[in-house]
Formats: C-alpha cells, sequence, structure tokens
C-alpha cells in the first residue's frame, strides 16, 4: 500500500503547472481562480475539460468527472497567487468516503518552477484509494523543501456522517499540521483525522515559500471510474488565514 500511495501522490501533482494560460477564469471564495483545459495530459493522464468546473447561483465549486464525447474528463483549478504560511481550510459537500476507487479529489499547494521541480515544495490533502478498494481513503502528504528526500505522508480511513466536512492543513516553517472534520466548522470539533509532521530536518522537509493553492478531481492512472458512473463534488467555501493574523 505504501508504493501505491507515493505513486498515487506523486502522479496528483505530476504536470500540474504544464499548461497554457487557462480558458476561463472564475472568482470563488474572494480570489480569482484559472481553471484547467489542456486535453490530454498528467497527472493520470487525464482529459481536462473547463466544463467541469463551474460555480453555481449560491457561488459554491462545482468539480465533475464526466464522460463527454466518448472519453471520461477531469477537473482542475488553481491559484496564481501564491499563499504563504498560514490556514488552508476547504468546506466540502460530497461524501469521499465512498468514491470510486479510481477517483481523486485533491486539495493542495504545488510549486511554481522558479520555486522547485515536481516532487519537491507540496502539501497535499487527498481522497483517493489509488485504485485498490483495499487501500485508506484519506491521505496527508508533505514534499520536501529540496529534491532528494522522499514524500512523508499519512494515510487514513474514515467514513462521514453526512455529505458536509471540513479539511484544513496549517502550514509554518517549522510544521504543517492537518485536520479533517465532520460538518462546516472553523473550531476542532468532531474530528476525523489529525496529523502533525514537524519534522528536526524542517528546513529541507518542510516547503519554505509561498505556493499557489490547486484543486482537482480526476481518474488514477486515467482509468475510468469501475462503476461506470460520472462523479461530482462541491467545494462550499475555501479560506486562508495567513499566520500573521491567527
Amino acid at each position: 500500500m505504501k508504493t501505491a500511495l507515493a505513486l498515487g501522490c506523486a502522479l496528483s501533482a505530476a504536470l500540474a503547472f504544464a499548461q497554457p494560460a487557462a480558458a476561463k477564469t472564475l472568482r470563488f471564495s474572494g480570489y480569482d481562480w484559472e481553471v484547467r483545459s489542456q486535453g490530454s495530459s498528467g497527472p493520470g493522464p487525464n482529459v481536462w475539460d473547463e466544463n467541469n468546473v463551474w460555480l453555481d447561483a449560491q457561488g459554491r465549486l462545482h468539480l465533475k468527472i464526466a464522460k463527454r464525447g466518448g472519453q471520461w474528463t477531469a477537473a482542475e483549478l488553481y491559484l496564481p497567487q501564491r499563499l504563504g504560511f498560514g490556514r488552508y481550510q476547504f468546506k466540502l459537500i460530497g461524501r469521499p468516503d465512498r468514491f470510486d476507487p479510481n477517483v481523486v479529489l485533491g486539495l493542495f499547494n504545488y510549486p511554481t518552477p522558479d520555486v522547485g521541480p515536481d516532487g519537491s515544495n507540496e502539501i497535499d490533502i487527498e481522497f483517493s484509494r489509488w485504485g485498490s478498494p483495499a487501500n485508506p481513503m484519506g491521505n496527508y502528504t508533505v514534499y520536501p523543501a529540496r529534491p532528494g528526500p522522499a514524500p512523508t505522508s499519512y494515510a487514513f480511513d474514515f467514513a462521514l456522517g453526512g455529505d458536509y466536512s471540513t479539511h484544513r492543513f496549517d502550514w509554518s516553517a517549522a510544521a504543517v499540521d492537518y485536520q479533517s472534520l465532520h460538518g462546516f466548522q472553523d473550531g476542532d470539533l468532531y474530528p476525523i483525522a489529525h496529523w502533525r509532521f514537524n519534522p528536526v530536518d524542517a528546513a529541507q522537509r518542510v516547503p519554505q515559500q509561498p505556493l499557489p493553492v490547486h484543486l482537482n478531481l480526476w481518474l488514477f492512472q486515467g482509468k475510468p471510474p469501475a462503476d461506470g458512473k460520472e462523479v461530482e463534488v462541491v467545494i462550499q467555501e475555501f479560506k486562508f488565514v495567513p499566520a500573521a493574523a491567527r
């Protein structure tokens, strides 16, 4: 399982910035996000379709895996603005605990080329079983600030009591502190999972430079959902609180 997890986490970020200018921009949670539309490319590889990303009348963000024109298509958008140390929080509507084993939802920071190459400077919350029903669904991963050290991951399984959940990471120069919780909240009630990554060599193993945020919904190794069903999740809110304001 450890090998599958490492492979899946690496694939989740591969080529995330290898795309031309996005075809459309969405204003969500107070930020302007660029939507990915590039045809077939990694991770996966997947076919990325801007029509799989939209806002509803309430301003909520929808991501969808859809079969269009006979092929399965995925969704991604990213925040060109680079955010630094602080709390990154995502309020999710959906049931990632019931995802098909080939489905991946990523809520993560990823480096621009001037910060570092793929396989470095990344902070992930991912929900996927990486193609195997035996793997746990929840995955937290921190990629090192400098190429060389392996990423460090924490995997967990869970069952939601409803459609609402909150997921966050608090990032500082010394540590990354992850939490997943039942319901929508800014507090610490009804925990699902918690993991603190605070290595003694934090300057090497914890990203140190501001990074853009990415949100994506895609298919592991580009394989269709085993149940043949389309998948949709909704992000109610993204919230960033700088470390200096906490």
